[in-house]
């Protein structure tokens, strides 16, 4: 039986490496795709979250049913059912104490998440006008969004105070 040579044994030795580089080359690229697809969902959320602690920190008590209707229409679940309960007493208190609070993000953080929820930590802070004498004191927020998807938006399902 013949042995094979040198150049059989080099062709089987390049054939080999050529398989091993190309499974290297599609797994490096099969990571990256997942990568890619974990950031966009993270700044998908990041963004949802931002909005989110806006939409539901800012108020002008002389658009007060428009900016609770805005909260309830960006929630879901419990938390979008007892704001729903709270929203004629929410709205009559700002206009009765006519209130203006601006909110403005400085940091969002992805705590967790998967496909269609999210927890994410946002640092705000809040310039309050009322009846009762605040002007434009600053307030610090930290919060705690847990955020659901819903066919495609992205809606607060439990909003906390952290402390």
């Amino acid at each position: 039986m013949p042995r094979p040579g040198w150049k059989g044994l080099l062709a089987a030795l390049v054939i080999v490496c050529t398989a091993a580089l190309l499974a290297v080359s599609g797994y490096m690229v099969w990571h990256h795709r997942e990568a890619v697809a974990l950031q966009q969902l993270d700044a998908e959320y990041t963004a949802a979250g931002r909005q989110s602690v806006v939409t539901l920190m800012s108020l002008d008590f002389n658009q007060a049913q428009e900016d609770v209707q805005r909260i309830i229409d960006n929630s879901t679940g419990q938390f979008k059912t007892d704001f729903e309960q709270q929203a004629a007493d929410f709205v009559e208190v700002a206009r009765a104490s006519k209130v203006i609070t601006e909110v403005t993000v400085n940091s969002v953080a992805v705590e967790s998440m998967t496909e269609d929820s999210a927890v994410v930590l946002v640092a705000a802070s809040s310039r309050v006008t009322n009846s009762e004498g605040a002007n434009q004191e600053p307030r610090t927020w930290r919060l705690s969004v847990d955020l659901q998807r819903e066919g495609d938006q992205i809606k607060m399902s439990k909003v906390e105070f952290v402390p």
